[in-house]
């Protein structure tokens, strides 16, 4: 079970804070997060996964290594050096994240997320500083963490605000390539997103030494969708 702290912080938001967190983790959110596959679509033509068990231990792996050893420390890092206005740092794990990213497909996608997210942020009236502009472009996640830090939205329920729209995204691409039924899809929204509570206190315990995933075997999908000769989604 998750720490009830997570729960704490969520009931000192604001009404309009809870609001902008909801708006931040939208699935209608235009950012592409539902165009990408990140290698998934290369694994199922490849008969790596095949069915719902297989896909669900797929996001384990993924959820484990990228999101709570990656990907939410470098959010949280983000968002305190957003707070603090420390540009330096901001900049350094705003590259850093991109560096994570090992394919062509996988930088590329993380950029043009963080252009994305800038031209939302831009759509929705809020100043850019010149000096943060080309560490935003670079991230989507970095984009999010500024947003936030704007907001005062508290750094755990973002953390969990991104943590399901990347959820979200992997399962519905599921959906389209295994392919499950949206039953199936619910099922494992439910369970997985479990799992996510039940490790996010260990994003806090991440230093920054243990930074950075082992998934050799997404970067091998990433690379080679590249390149696949029929594709649903986005290389």
């Amino acid at each position: 079970m998750a720490r009830s702290s997570y729960c704490g912080n969520c009931r000192m938001m604001t009404s309009l804070q809870q609001m902008r967190l909801l708006q931040l983790s939208s699935a209608s959110l235009p950012v592409g997060s539902f165009t990408y596959s990140q290698g998934l679509e290369w694994a199922v033509e490849a008969g790596w996964v095949t069915s719902v068990g297989q896909f669900r231990e797929w996001q384990i792996n993924s959820i484990e290594q990228s999101l709570i050893l990656q990907d939410l420390p470098l959010l949280l890092r983000l968002y305190h050096a957003s707070r603090r206005g420390d540009l330096n740092a901001f900049e350094s794990w705003s590259q850093y994240l991109l560096a994570c990213r090992e394919t062509l497909e996988l930088r590329n996608e993380e950029t043009q997320r963080g252009e994305a997210m800038v031209r939302i942020l831009q759509g929705i009236e809020m100043i850019l500083p010149e000096a943060w502009y080309n560490a935003l472009l670079r991230s989507q996640i970095a984009g999010l963490a500024w947003a936030g830090s704007v907001w005062k939205i508290p750094a755990e329920p973002l953390m969990l605000s991104q943590a399901w729209s990347n959820l979200e995204s992997m399962v519905m691409a599921g959906v389209k390539l295994v392919p499950f039924g949206q039953t199936a899809a619910q099922q494992l929204l439910f369970k997985l997103s479990e799992y996510i509570a039940s490790r996010l206190p260990a994003v806090m315990k991440v230093g920054d030494e243990e930074l950075g995933s082992s998934l050799p075997i997404v970067a091998i999908s990433s690379a080679l969708h590249e390149t696949q000769h029929t594709r649903l989604f986005r290389s």
